[in-house]
């Protein structure tokens, strides 16, 4: 096929890329109301990652897969002189400084200041003279270079996807010098290659590094979004982070909207009445995530229909709930419930009875559930014997922080109401010392055993992820109505790099 097509063949195929890209994520003329998570990058973050910006070029040039450079050319007494460089390599290569700006609707541009590298390889050519005299040389070479490199990183949708489209790409070359082994060749002979091999030696380093750059871009953005979708999946228990508007890119900071839909099994949750702004943010921050109380509510359905709302308490932690009062009315209330049993040979059983209702409200999350609760004793070599058992409506608020690596949830006011109550010990329910002694001791401290039992679960399930591995600076969990703000600093996560450019390279 002839130059010009191929290239008619490769517009044509772009144009059916961005055709099939448009088409995948026309997103309505409403596209934040289906907007159930969000992530802003503000530009004190750009400037921190940036900073190791030199590791992935480094890591792009080293990479780089460089052909054959071959070319002929007719010289005045010698004929015709043919050449050819092979075993391209990066011999070093070292960055002086690295820019980035966040372009307003356009582009993360990234400048790169004088990178100096050195490539290697062998030299062969050949000349055949006007008396038929033909001769063939190989040489080891070594070429110093000293660029410029431009990025123009473009977030693209393609299928609902995040893509970071790196191609516009520009190398700026201020040196281009050609070393022979030893420099031991005639000077005519350095000259005439240095001018031969120059403009082709550019084109190819472009096209090259160039291709490696967007290549690893793409695999960087698809790195951390498998990192971001695995951080918020627990076995069956999916958040879809699909997008569900274009991504934003302001002067101050980059930002991503999700559908934040939670998939679990035959349940799947939907969304069509977000109340996402991005006047909601702030640029104060380096990190901002926004969560709309769909996600949270759903999130919760989920964990109920996974059987993860339940609870089992035992031994010590058993016997200092019910032992929170040291008054004649927690004596006989205890005595009554569990007959003279040791704690040590009883369990009580904390279980959901139906989808946990979630608010978002500016005091905290509220949380409205129907639990049950039920206490047995285990005698010895006998089957267990419940004691007690009771259904409540709760509702209760809670506000959220993380600190030393720990989540932590802090329970407020809290309203119990009972729904259903037996005591063997008391059939006919007619002692209200019981009712109330349970009643007082879930509010001062069951609900709080509660809360701490799921902040434990998730602070581990989280590092699990590899949340422990960062370091946070200062974060902040906000609630307002129907929806959440989570913000903070960072240091860099040289952890992350590490690991992708070991998986990557």
């Amino acid at each position: 096929m002839s130059w010009a097509g191929r290239m008619i063949l490769g517009i044509f195929r772009v144009l059916l890329v961005l055709v099939h890209a448009s088409a995948a994520c026309d997103f309505g003329p409403f596209p934040y109301r289906a907007t159930g998570i969000v992530c802003r990058m503000t530009k004190p973050a750009a400037l921190l990652l940036n900073q190791e910006t030199s590791q992935v070029i480094q890591a792009a040039f080293r990479n780089a897969k460089f052909p054959n450079i071959t070319g002929e050319r007719s010289v005045r007494l010698l004929g015709k002189v043919a050449y050819e460089l092979t075993n391209i390599q990066v011999n070093g290569l070292s960055i002086e400084k690295s820019d980035v700006e966040l372009k307003e609707n356009n582009a993360i541009y990234i400048a790169i200041k004088n990178v100096t590298a050195s490539f290697k390889g062998t030299l062969t050519y050949g000349y055949a003279g006007a008396w038929f005299l033909r001769l063939f040389h190989s040489v080891d070479f070594e070429i110093e270079s000293s660029i410029d490199l431009q990025l123009d990183i473009k977030l693209m949708c393609q299928e609902e996807k995040l893509v970071a489209d790196a191609s516009d790409c520009y190398l700026t070359f201020h040196k281009l010098t050609l070393h022979l082994q030893g420099d031991k060749e005639p000077g005519w002979l350095k000259q005439l290659f240095t001018d031969f091999i120059s403009f082709t030696l550019k084109l190819v380093l472009k096209r090259e590094v160039c291709k490696e750059i967007n290549s690893l871009a793409q695999m960087l953005a698809n790195f951390v979004l498998d990192l971001a979708a695995n951080f918020v999946r627990d076995k069956d228990i999916v958040v879809d982070l699909s997008l569900a508007a274009d991504s934003l890119i302001r002067t101050g900071f980059v930002e991503s909207h999700h559908k934040g839909l939670v998939l679990y099994k035959n349940y799947s949750s939907t969304l069509s009445d977000s109340v996402f702004s991005p006047l909601l943010l702030t640029e104060s921050r380096m990190i901002y995530f926004w969560l709309s109380e769909h996600t949270f509510s759903s999130l919760a359905s989920a964990a109920f229909l996974d059987g993860k709302l339940g609870l089992t308490i035992r031994g010590e932690k058993l016997q200092a709930l019910f032992e929170l009062e040291d008054t004649e009315a927690q004596r006989k209330a205890v005595q009554m419930i569990f007959q003279g049993t040791s704690y040590n040979d009883s369990v009580a059983k904390v279980w959901s009875l139906a989808h946990p209702q979630i608010s978002l409200q500016p005091e905290g999350t509220v949380v409205e559930s129907l639990v049950a609760v039920e206490v047995s004793i285990l005698p010895a070599g006998g089957e267990p014997l419940v004691v007690l058992y009771m259904e409540k409506e709760i509702t209760v608020t809670i506000q959220a922080a993380y600190a030393e690596k720990k989540l932590i949830l802090q329970p407020l006011d809290s309203r119990i109401e009972f729904k259903v109550f037996k005591c063997p010990a008391d059939p006919s329910g007619d002692d209200p010392s019981v009712r109330s002694f349970l009643q007082n001791m879930i509010s001062v401290a069951g609900i709080s055993e509660v809360t701490s039992s799921i902040a434990s679960a998730l602070t581990s399930l989280m590092n699990n992820k590899g949340l422990n591995l960062f370091d946070i600076i200062n974060p902040e969990i906000i609630t307002r109505q129907g929806y959440v703000i989570v913000q903070l600093d960072f240091d860099f996560p040289h952890h992350l790099l590490l690991d992708f450019l070991q998986k990557s390279l």
